[in-house]
């Protein structure tokens, strides 16, 4: 129930819907969540895999993003009933405590196919990522008439919220350190996976969220009580273990390079523009790739169907001719060219020509998630003290971040995957993420980037 103080806005719903989930049991859904729900930009959720490729290494991740917004909406509504229940968001805006279980419910409608996977391509062929994109569906059919009983300005103020640029105290419950969609993600991902790596005390993390008042800037945000702290360890923990366990095992990493080069290479051979990708769901687009690629003489489009979309249909996954640990590549220059597309590009081309490969038959993939284990959280000591808790960790208090660069390294690996089966010396590798990215570019004989 929201406090007394909001009669400004309108009443909570005495009406709901009620659905079923085998993550959190019972989930009520108000009116204007069930028109969300209904209008068909939402109904989209349902056909993009939560977790992309990774259904072709875990037969059981075939949960959707439509599944998992669904959970983060219930867990914003449980939230923030147990901060108004303590009376915590008396003189919050009530407009702002209106609308955050509508963020939480469509902080991912601007997803692509398969999820996360084509952010990592980047510009300049995905110029824009899925929370970026978010303010387009927020207008669409039925959201658009859903979101006008709440506020006139509620797109605008939910698309902020989703994009972490809100000013409002709430901020933290959809985009920040303890967000409500990691507590989310790694319980639903475990559990789909089969995995026991992604269990987190939800229930105590919860009941220790308050709004705290940062003592440097007066600012009232989302924070954590001390008591809290051994569940919060144990999210960041989960959170290691399964971006080394599941999303970055070796055969998903695999499966993701080879989607991603199926892509690039339709949008290089003109049989798909970047915008078609906007909207679009996984079995959809795949179709969309078949039809249009059988139709094109294009090199690029030949590969993708002949050699790219039966690999995906049929879980003909590249192999691994080459996987270095992260704390071999740490440190040195390649670590950060690696990322620019040309030079990797480059890269993978020249590798092809001398293991004798087609064009195309290398993949070089080093994923990256610089903060995965960060932390930026107000935490309120036993004694009333309020302190920030950043990457730094605390003594005494919380001690994973203080190693987290060990463990992000850990997690990460960097490996070449080539589509017929091949070894690369590792000795030759390091040698060329040795050289300076001036001396890369001149040795894989590409032009400096444009000023």
């Amino acid at each position: 129930m929201l406090p007394p103080s909001m009669h400004d806005t309108p009443a909570p719903p005495r009406e709901f819907e009620v659905v079923r989930d085998p993550l959190w049991n019972t989930i009520r859904l108000d009116p204007v969540a069930v028109r969300i729900i209904d209008s068909p930009a939402f109904q989209r959720l349902r056909l993009i895999r939560q977790l992309g490729l990774a259904y072709l290494v875990y037969p059981g991740a075939q949960h959707s993003r439509f599944d998992h917004a669904l959970g983060v909406y219930h867990l914003a509504r449980w939230a923030l009933g147990m901060l108004a229940e303590r009376g915590e968001l008396e003189g919050i805006d009530p407009v702002d405590c209106r609308l955050a279980p509508y963020a939480a419910l469509l902080h991912d409608i601007g997803h692509y196919p398969f999820s996360h996977a084509l952010e990592e391509v980047g510009p300049p062929l995905i110029p824009e990522d899925h929370e970026a994109l978010a303010g387009r569906f927020l207008t669409t059919e039925g959201i658009r008439e859903a979101l006008g009983e709440l506020h006139p300005d509620a797109p605008e103020r939910i698309g902020a919220l989703i994009r972490g640029r809100s000013p409002s105290p709430l901020q933290g419950l959809v985009s920040g350190s303890l967000d409500l969609d990691k507590i989310e993600y790694l319980r639903r991902d475990a559990r789909y996976c089969g995995v026991p790596y992604g269990e987190v005390d939800v229930d105590r993390l919860l009941h220790s969220l308050t709004l705290l008042r940062d003592p440097g800037t007066g600012r009232l945000e989302v924070g954590v009580h001390e008591k809290g702290l051994s569940a919060l360890e144990s999210l960041l923990f989960s959170k290691y273990q399964m971006f080394r366990n599941v999303y970055w095992h070796h055969a998903v990493r695999a499966a993701t390079a080879l989607y991603k080069r199926l892509v690039e290479d339709a949008i290089r051979g003109g049989i798909l523009r970047a915008g078609e990708l906007v909207g679009e769901t996984d079995e959809r687009l795949l179709a969309r790739l078949e039809l249009r690629a059988a139709e094109s003489v294009h090199p690029a489009a030949r590969r993708v169907g002949e050699r790219w979309l039966p690999a995906v249909r049929r879980r003909l996954l590249p192999k691994r001719a080459l996987q270095l640990p992260g704390d071999a590549v740490r440190g040195l220059p390649g670590e950060a060219w690696i990322g620019d597309a040309a030079l990797r590009g480059a890269l993978e081309a020249r590798l092809a020509e001398a293991l004798e490969l087609e064009e195309g038959g290398v993949l070089v993939d080093y994923p990256a998630k610089p903060r995965m284990m960060g932390l930026d959280l107000l935490l309120l000591r036993r004694g009333g003290a309020v302190q920030r808790l950043t990457e730094s960790g605390r003594a005494g208090l919380i001690d994973l971040p203080r190693v987290s660069e060990e463990l992000y390294h850990s997690a990460r690996a960097f490996r070449v995957f080539t589509t017929s089966r091949r070894e690369l010396a590792p000795e030759r590798m390091l040698e060329l993420l040795a050289l300076a990215e001036p001396e890369a570019r001149a040795r894989l004989c590409v032009k400096p980037p444009h000023p």
